[in-house]
């Protein structure tokens, strides 16, 4: 497939970060969400990301220019007609985002692949929200989008052999290195990564350690180059609990049970840097 335009639908953090990649690899891109403000918000985002990388020599001034070029974006779907592939990255709401491949399905090509970003939710239940099983996707990246090289490509029951082709091969022109795995719920990553992060959170609500504590304990003794309450303010506590639901719910497994400090915390609205109170407290920065 000769593709050229891509849709993103989604501007949050991680949507803006593959806006990013893919302007910056020579697609032109329209970025979509629900409100003016939230694409503002991305625009922003990816230019400070950019003028970072000029800075830091990573991007040449006139490169950064002309991707930012390549971006449009805006509050409607149909803006999203002529892409010739199409990537959701909105939040972690299985009804939500099937409502968004309902519509995108009636709006596009017969031929256009619909990829998603989810980090948890089922692939094969996400497609059969559509009539194109077989060109649907999990394509997950990693946060910061424009700085990790790991990008997780999943297919569903019955994703065909060439629209996994034609993503592994996309992935590869963005510089990322695509790696196969099966839809289970949390796939790789997330299967391994957030029973970690909830059971440092257990720790912390029965005392065993203090947040600086567990997350220099990983750190030093595990090598880890984040700890995992950082980590997971970084991520947004509300991620991390929608996961873990998933991962619960999947697998009916005890061992997978959302730690009730990191259900207290989201009831809170403590979700981490993007609110400024987490585990710790972001509000000065």
């Amino acid at each position: 497939m000769d593709i050229r335009k891509v849709a993103v639908i989604g501007a949050g953090t991680m949507g803006n970060g593959i806006a990013q990649v893919f302007a910056q690899s020579g697609f032109n891109v329209y970025l979509c969400d629900i409100e003016t403000a939230f694409l503002e918000r991305g625009i922003a985002t990816i230019t400070k990301n950019m003028k970072r990388m000029v800075d830091k020599e990573k991007l040449s001034d006139e490169e950064a220019k002309e991707a930012r070029k390549r971006i449009t974006a805006g509050t409607k779907l149909d803006g999203a007609c002529d892409a010739d592939f199409i990537i959701e990255a909105i939040v972690e709401e299985l009804e939500l985002k099937k409502s968004i491949f309902r519509q995108l399905d009636e709006l596009i090509r017969e031929e256009v692949i619909l990829a998603t970003n989810t980090s948890s939710i089922s692939i094969t239940k996400l497609a059969a929200s559509t009539s194109r099983a077989e060109r649907f996707i999990g394509m997950h990246f990693m946060n910061p989008v424009p700085l990790i090289t790991l990008v997780e490509i999943i297919r569903g029951l019955e994703t065909s052999d060439e629209t996994y082709e034609v993503t592994k091969t996309l992935s590869t022109k963005l510089g990322k290195i695509p790696v196969e795995v099966n839809d289970s719920p949390g796939f790789v990553s997330n299967r391994v990564l957030m029973p970690l992060i909830n059971e440092a959170i257990f720790a912390l609500m029965e005392g065993v350690g203090s947040p600086e504590a567990i997350d220099t304990v990983m750190k030093l003794g595990m090598n880890h180059p984040m700890g995992p309450l950082t980590l997971a303010d970084f991520i947004g506590l509300d991620v991390c609990l929608s996961i873990m639901e998933v991962l619960y719910e999947g697998f009916h497994d005890s061992k997978y049970r959302p730690c009730p400090l990191l259900i207290k915390m989201v009831d809170a609205g403590y979700l981490g840097k993007k609110t400024g109170h987490g585990f710790y407290d972001y509000s000065g920065e």
